[in-house]
């Protein structure tokens, strides 16, 4: 009996179908990512990323709140005639701080307090005329002859409260790993400006431990950092073979650089004009302690630290010379920033490729 020959039929669909989700896969993958490029985008410029402030008006003059207009900062007189104090809110070695108001809008003048320590007020102005963008504390007037300074005001103070700042109700669901990060990066992208400034590269000396640090920095109502207090800001020039000293005494403790401290031992006694000047490396040995605390302890915050080890460790070397610019950790920082967004909006895609 002559056999049928048996026809095979030939199962298509299983090997089509991984083909087909694979496809679906990366479609959603270019997806996701094209969508993140411009979330990212209108992130950044949202939280103040590009360079260019369109609020900042020319040179000598200000503008805030919802006024469109700039006016000319205010005189002696204007400041005489039409600021009211309202209580003093703080006071340091330099200057007195009264929360005052000015055309029905709270506003801060500061005045000397201490007429031995003019000339730091008086740079601390020269620098607040000088620097004016998005990482200063807006100038809106001023009186020499009066030593007086009126700048805008922050409801939230200084970085000192921060903490204190995410416990309130209104601000509980800011205190995420991300809003966290963003502030430190906010925080590099102040001492890069003043590394770079139209003056030069300048040194935040009023820095010798993390308290100091924190009081000289305000947080704005939308969680930004401004630099507020610039009494001590000197001036470095390598090719004129100018370095800086911060203050005549001498400093001690892990929060300050190396080169800071005394480096001829206990056994001989601090010598101002023996102690060896320094440069804007300074600022750098100190961010990773700043970041460590806007970090803080939430969910996630670990992880951040984490991916910022290497720079940290790079910030930590003994040797100047051997830490990283400005500029390089807060690209470091961005780019984790970044990652860390893309695996959050992606996560377990790389384990299903």
């Amino acid at each position: 009996m002559e056999k049928k020959p048996h026809f095979v039929r030939r199962e298509f669909l299983p090997r089509e179908v991984p083909s087909i989700s694979l496809a679906l896969l990366l479609a959603a993958v270019l997806l996701l990512n094209a969508l993140l490029y411009l979330y990212l985008n209108k992130f950044y410029n949202s939280l103040g990323r590009v360079e260019i402030d369109p609020g900042l008006c020319p040179f000598g003059h200000f503008k805030f709140g919802a006024v469109k207009n700039c006016s000319p900062w205010l005189s002696c007189e204007a400041i005489n005639r039409e600021v009211r104090k309202i209580k003093c809110v703080g006071e340091g070695a330099v200057k007195k701080v009264f929360l005052s108001e000015w055309k029905e809008k709270k506003v801060v003048l500061s005045q000397l307090t201490n007429s031995e320590l003019k000339e730091d007020f008086l740079h601390g102005l020269k620098m607040l005329k000088a620097l004016q963008s998005k990482h200063v504390v807006r100038l809106l007037g001023f009186c020499e002859q009066q030593f007086t300074i009126l700048t805008e005001y922050h409801p939230l103070g200084s970085l000192r409260g921060l903490n204190e700042t995410f416990h309130i109700p209104k601000y509980k669901g800011m205190n995420t790993w991300h809003r966290r990060l963003m502030l430190a990066i906010d925080y590099v992208s102040v001492i890069r400006y003043l590394h770079s400034s139209p003056l030069g590269t300048l040194v935040m000396c009023d820095s010798n431990d993390l308290d100091k640090v924190l009081s000289q920095y305000l947080l704005t109502s939308d969680f930004h950092v401004l630099v507020n207090d610039l009494d001590a800001l000197p001036l470095v020039n390598r090719s004129a073979g100018r370095l800086v000293k911060c203050g005549h005494r001498e400093l001690r403790g892990e929060f300050v650089a190396p080169e800071q401290r005394w480096p001829y031992g206990e056994d001989v006694p601090f010598e101002d004009d023996l102690m060896p000047p320094y440069d804007e490396k300074t600022d750098i040995w100190k961010i990773p302690d700043v970041s460590n605390f806007f970090l803080g302890h939430v969910e996630g915050s670990d992880i951040v630290r984490l991916h910022l080890f290497d720079i940290h460790a790079a910030c930590k070397k003994k040797d100047p010379a051997e830490r990283p610019s400005a500029q390089e950790v807060l690209d470091t920082y961005r780019k984790v920033l970044t990652l860390l967004i893309r695996e959050a909006a992606m996560p377990g895609t790389r384990e299903m490729l």
